[in-house]
């Protein structure tokens, strides 16, 4: 299969999730299909940046925008990086190339209000169900943890005693996240409700369907889309927006950016900083109490 050395590079060398060394390879191929089609190549290594340019360009005509552009390049430019380590070739045909402009993206926060309308909605039901639902948006907001990692969340990296979270960050980073007393007491409640469910395949994960078998990622944004559909207007609706409100709240609250930046698990603090958008109420206060002509 081609490309198979880089992408057992990039499971166990980068530690990169099953799901992105898929994307890595649905890109790679993609490009390659493009340029067996149009202009008879066989393999990447031959290929030079005016057909890479022309993939560039049908995928504009296609409709596709520059953000997902700019990630299928980046898939191929890493591709002959590990070439050019590996001795493959002389020369990176994308070492000059510069990424399509992109319009930058505002992520728009739940408000406090409208969390605690969701979860006063949960507390209305006593089931196995809103009681899971309940603890996955507390978690979420909680801990500012990635959907990922709250499915791959176990049993044993909840410790009830020390009031904590192990998880398992990108490139199995591990990071331990502390837990508010309410979270820890509806974990104890989702946990009564768990031993109920008649037969577990999944016994090692947290949560679990009905059936008892591992939720997924689809089945996670479902459950947020459409209680926050219920209390909010806002476009996008989904854990990663949960995720955006944990970061946004503390740092509008006074929290440290690098503190913030270990417990989303950030490999640097650039990638924290784009929660500083502090509300303009709370600008308005911080200016008010701080202008020496106040």
């Amino acid at each position: 299969m081609p490309f198979i050395s880089f992408l057992s590079y990039l499971e166990f060398e980068k530690k990169y999730s099953t799901h992105t060394v898929l994307a890595y390879k649905n890109d790679l191929e993609s490009f390659l299909q493009f340029a067996s089609e149009k202009f008879a190549y066989s393999s990447i290594e031959e290929i030079h940046y005016p057909i890479i340019r022309s993939w560039i360009v049908h995928l504009v005509d296609s409709g596709i925008t520059n953000r997902t552009i700019n990630r299928k390049i980046s898939s191929l430019k890493s591709y002959y990086k590990f070439l050019l380590k590996t001795g493959s070739i002389k020369e990176n045909p994308l070492a000059k190339h510069k990424a399509l402009k992109v319009a930058k993206k505002i992520q728009v926060p739940f408000s406090e209000k409208e969390i605690q309308q969701v979860l006063s909605l949960l507390n209305e039901s006593d089931d196995f169900e809103s009681v899971r639902n309940k603890l996955i948006v507390e978690l979420f907001y909680s801990t500012g943890i990635r959907r990922a990692e709250l499915i791959n969340i176990k049993v044993q990296d909840i410790s009830i005693s020390q009031q904590t979270v192990k998880v398992l960050g990108k490139r199995n980073k591990e990071r331990i996240i502390p837990l508010l007393p309410s979270v820890i007491e509806t974990i104890k409640l989702y946990i009564r409700f768990r031993d109920e469910i008649p037969t577990i395949k999944d016994q090692e994960f947290l949560f679990i369907s009905k059936k008892g078998v591992k939720i997924y990622e689809t089945l996670v944004y479902r459950i947020i889309n459409s209680y926050f559909s219920l209390v909010s207007q806002k476009v996008k609706r989904s854990p990663h927006i949960l995720r955006h409100s944990f970061a946004t709240h503390l740092l509008s609250e006074g929290a440290d950016l690098k503190a913030v930046k270990e417990l989303l698990g950030h490999a640097s603090l650039a990638s924290t900083q784009v929660y500083t958008h502090n509300s303009i109420a709370k600008l308005k206060d911080v200016y008010l109490k701080s202008h020496p002509r106040r």
